[in-house]
């Protein structure tokens, strides 16, 4: 995978996506998994740390795991395989592929295909998951406004026209095999944590339980709904330092827990860059992991900000 000239995400002619007869029910049907099977999971972890405690070795596995996924799915479906913000060996893009999908937010190709559509029609109809107030007359139009901003968008998205949002991926046949194997990804997610917990407390059938629920599916709760909380709230509540042409705003808070992914204001006024961060106080975890590659000589023609070029 190597960098190119800033992607255009300016819409195809008729590409609109909104809810509607078309909708592709298989990905209705895996929006409820998405959804739902991580919730039982974090309300499942919850009653097994009431019954059998909350050990340190979960809530490393729960920091480790979620920093290894968070990284993946801004660090790499966004900044890398979205916006092209720099290039990178096959290794190292084999890396930003499994460590994303084992986020379980979708594969590759899904991410980005609707995230470039985001910002082909930001806040305007089209934008997938936009959380302007409702406009269909019935009551409470900014509740269910933000509500599709955050999840209700999973289950009335549909796949069209990607092959002119992601022709880019496409020709790539490495990305094109890590998303054909994306629920091996998932289970990998799962399973790694399980091992690891079984192995840290010596072969117990309780630290395997754990790292299950705490570094798997109570992590990809966590995750999830702090990228969609970029999705929602980054387009809500927040500061607005660009003028831009949209509602993105900075959502300071959340920054630690989207490693950098709420600057999003930010984002919106330089999609290109690989850093969201625009002021030394600003945290931004993927921004400063892929400095670190960088200079390493792991990846290469990373998009910096002015004034915050490597030495």
């Amino acid at each position: 995978m190597t960098s190119a000239p800033e992607t255009s995400f300016a819409p195809p002619p008729g590409d609109l996506s909104a809810a509607g007869p078309d909708t592709d029910a298989s990905a209705r049907r895996l929006a409820y998994v998405t959804v739902g099977v991580p919730t039982l999971g974090f309300l499942g972890a919850v009653v097994f740390a009431v019954a059998y405690g909350f050990t340190a070795v979960d809530l490393g596995l729960l920091i480790g795991m979620y920093l290894l996924t968070s990284l993946g799915v801004e660090g790499g479906f966004h900044r890398f395989f979205s916006h092209l913000s720099f290039a990178a060996r096959p290794g190292v893009t084999a890396f930003w592929g499994i460590a994303g999908s084992m986020a379980a937010q979708g594969p590759i190709v899904f991410w980005v295909a609707t995230h470039r559509q985001h910002h082909a029609y930001t806040d305007r109809d089209g934008d997938p998951h936009s959380p302007r107030p409702a406009e269909d007359g019935r009551r409470f139009p900014r509740v269910r406004g933000l509500w599709h901003g955050h999840v209700g968008w999973l289950f009335t998205v549909r796949r069209q026209n990607w092959s002119k949002r992601v022709p880019d991926l496409l020709r790539n046949r490495l990305v094109m095999r890590i998303d054909r194997y994306y629920f091996g990804w998932v289970l990998l997610g799962l399973a790694l944590p399980a091992l690891l917990g079984w192995a840290l407390t010596g072969g117990s059938g309780r630290g395997a339980v754990g790292g299950l629920l705490w570094g798997g599916l109570a992590r990809i709760f966590l995750l999830d709904h702090v990228t969609w909380s970029v999705n929602s709230i980054g387009h809500t509540l927040g500061s607005r330092p660009h003028r831009t042409r949209d509602n993105s705003r900075n959502v300071a808070s959340l920054a630690p827990f989207s490693v950098g992914g709420s600057w999003h204001n930010n984002h919106h006024a330089q999609p290109g860059l690989a850093h969201n961060r625009h002021a030394f106080w600003q945290i931004d975890i993927a921004g400063g992991f892929i400095r670190l590659l960088d200079l390493l000589g792991l990846v290469s023609d990373v998009r910096y900000p002015k004034r915050a070029r490597p030495e």
